[in-house]
């Protein structure tokens, strides 16, 4: 199987394709893939015949499918993606005034089982490849009709489990050769792989770095999500001041809020002794329903209530509502059914 052009780096297809042609002529294909948005040698139109040849022998083309498109009432659009061996994944653009955020997935399915997350009933099927990654905001930017703003690796997967490819896909992103993606306006979001911080911290490769946190009481995080049984808060804690002192980014906490859960007087307690030492801000997300999970949505006036007290944090607070809850594009909703896996449709 020839390897995907969507993830070579520009210096080693530069070096490969100087062996036979002008330098010239690498800098042309880079420029019809990420700045004209052409994935198919055939549209091309000015590369000359033999070196389309060439690359198409030497590389793979092939694109994902979409199997799915649906919109949402707020303006989201959720889409479901069939990879070569027609494992499926889902990504989804997130518009909101001048802003245009993607949504990403790196891996199809989730091995982390959080209680309240969709994905996690999905167990895992594999980790992505980086032009796997790459290959969604490629889609995106040709079926967006605006400039896409924001990077968001908050889709199905737990990044920091597949940091190899994630880690490869965004030197590609960020490369001023391809996408030139603003580190800025990247954020990779993980449920607290302490051995992933450390090495994401070490990389060099620069991105904004969001927690889901959800509780700040080890008993209840561990019932929420498994991780915390292995990497408890106090050591989660140690591995983000290690990440913020590699990193000019703050940390964001994410905290989904689940009434009956987590919102009580003793969880704001946790949640202040624990990010009071962090370069930080909190985003509250309530709740989106998964079927079949016995969470429930906050009511607004608990929402309110809780934000209120809230105000008392340090740190910087955001209450945030996750959009696309209609098609099941919010945080937490995204899952593919066994049966649409394995028949490769929807």
């Amino acid at each position: 199987m020839l390897n995907s052009i969507f993830g070579i780096q520009p210096e080693a297809l530069s070096a490969f394709l100087g062996e036979y042609f002008p330098a010239y002529r690498s800098k042309q294909l880079l420029h019809w893939i990420y700045g004209r948005q052409v994935c198919d040698p055939a549209q091309m139109t000015d590369l000359p015949a033999d070196f389309k040849s060439f690359i198409q022998s030497s590389f793979s083309f092939n694109m994902p499918a979409i199997r799915q498109k649906n919109q949402s009432r707020d303006g989201s659009v959720k889409f479901r993606l069939a990879l070569e061996d027609q494992a499926q994944i889902e990504m989804v653009l997130i518009p909101e005034g001048r802003k245009m955020t993607l949504c990403v997935s790196s891996q199809a399915g989730c091995a982390r089982a959080c209680a309240f997350c969709a994905t996690g009933s999905m167990r895992l099927s594999r980790s992505l490849e980086a032009h796997e990654i790459v290959q969604q905001l490629l889609l995106a930017r040709q079926n967006s009709p605006q400039p896409i703003t924001n990077l968001v690796f908050m889709g199905m997967g737990e990044p920091l489990d597949n940091l190899d490819n994630v880690l490869e896909a965004l030197k590609l992103i960020q490369h001023e050769a391809a996408l030139a993606f603003s580190p800025r306006r990247t954020t990779l979001s993980t449920c607290g792989i302490v051995p992933g911080i450390h090495l994401l911290a070490d990389s060099g490769v620069k991105v904004k770095l969001a927690v889901s946190l959800n509780s700040a009481r080890d008993e209840l995080r561990s019932e929420l999500m498994p991780v915390n049984l292995k990497y408890p808060l106090p050591v989660l804690k140690r591995a983000l001041l290690y990440y913020l002192q590699k990193s000019r980014y703050r940390v964001t906490l994410e905290y989904i809020l689940i009434p009956g859960v987590n919102m009580g007087g003793q969880d704001l307690k946790a949640l202040r002794k624990f990010s009071g030492d962090l370069a930080c801000k909190i985003n509250f997300i309530p709740y989106n329903p998964v079927p079949g999970l016995p969470y429930a949505a906050p009511a607004p006036e608990e929402v309110e209530e809780f934000m209120q007290r809230a105000q008392s944090l340090p740190q910087a607070i955001m209450l945030r509502h996750s959009r696309g809850s209609d098609i099941g594009g919010a945080c937490g909703q995204l899952v593919v059914a066994a049966k649409a896996t394995n028949n490769g449709g929807s």
